[in-house]
């Protein structure tokens, strides 16, 4: 006959309390009830376990026997309950999450500090890639969570917050007549652009196509880069100006000055969302998301204005 956990812990309760009333009611159920079970589990294991006498109830040598094992299970067994709320609860497990270069300015050093503190038994897995691979590899399901640039196309086995929101700046070599700013972007049209990959990082590249069309003209492009940081580099290295998230002046070099534009389509012109399986069973993904909008809604990038675009 197998043995249950409710007759371990009933017949550890009568061992520690040494009496079948008060463990009884301390197990709040009625007596004769309780001298049934213990029955079946002596029944069970084949030996007498518990011996009642004038001092009340004592263990049998075959009890102590079974004592130690009863109250392991039993804490064994407590821990799995925990740890498996927990989990369902989003406090424990793991968590894979990709994010693209320019998270790590400003969203990924202000939101994890906090995520960590409330939830450190959560494994953090990160992994830095383009949008693209980072949509990529969340249906392939080798994330939970993605922080991608500008919206993605169209899926409906994912769902997306936006967590940050950007305005457009104009990114010069330092010398550069214009980097004073604020500046018009129409001002630069003659100049070499250094310009996002359209096949790595659409959001952006479309994103900067559009302004500049907007602006009358089509840009001039010298030179194709997927990371922010990269095109920073670019622009310092003197191949052209390129259009980069207002939260890259974060982290400015000496060779390149960044302009604030007054062409109005450029203010809050990007969108930094999380995005997950729109049926996720990871559950420290919603804690993420719950840490990314505890301030009440998007974080703002303190460079650029903000208007509800997306």
């Amino acid at each position: 006959m197998a043995i249950d956990l409710r007759q371990l812990r009933q017949f550890v309760t009568i061992a520690e309390l040494g009496s079948y009333r008060r463990a009884a009611e301390a197990l709040h159920i009625a007596q004769p009830a309780l001298s049934v079970s213990i029955q079946k589990l002596e029944h069970g294991v084949g030996v007498l376990l518990l011996e009642r006498g004038a001092k009340g109830v004592s263990l049998t040598p075959a009890g102590a026997a079974l004592m130690e094992d009863a109250r392991r299970a039993l804490f064994h067994a407590d821990q799995a309950r925990q740890s498996a709320r927990r989990v369902a609860l989003g406090e424990l497990g793991r968590l894979r999450l990709g994010f693209v270069g320019s998270a790590t300015y400003m969203l990924l050093p202000r939101c994890l500090p906090p995520f960590r503190r409330r939830y450190p038994d959560v494994e953090l897995e990160l992994r830095e890639d383009s949008t693209v691979r980072l949509a990529e590899m969340l249906r392939a399901n080798e994330l939970d969570a993605g922080l991608v640039r500008g919206p993605l196309a169209e899926d409906p086995a994912l769902s997306a917050w936006v967590v940050e929101r950007d305005s457009l700046v104009l990114a010069l070599p330092a010398d550069h007549p214009l980097a004073g700013g604020p500046v018009a972007l129409q001002a630069v049209r003659s100049e070499p652009f250094v310009m996002y990959a359209a096949d790595k990082v659409p959001g952006l590249h479309g994103v900067a196509q559009a302004l500049c069309r907007k602006a009358g003209f089509s840009p001039r492009i010298s030179q194709e880069a997927i990371q922010v940081q990269t095109l920073v580099s670019l622009v310092a290295s003197g191949l052209g100006v390129a259009l980069v998230p207002g939260v890259t002046r974060a982290y400015s070099t000496p060779h390149v000055a960044f302009a604030e534009l007054v062409d109005a389509e450029a203010h809050d012109a990007l969108a930094l969302s999380l995005v997950a399986h729109r049926q996720t069973s990871c559950a420290p993904v919603l804690k993420l998301r719950e840490v990314m909008l505890s301030a009440g809604g998007p974080i703002s990038n303190p460079y650029g204005q903000l208007m509800n675009r997306y």
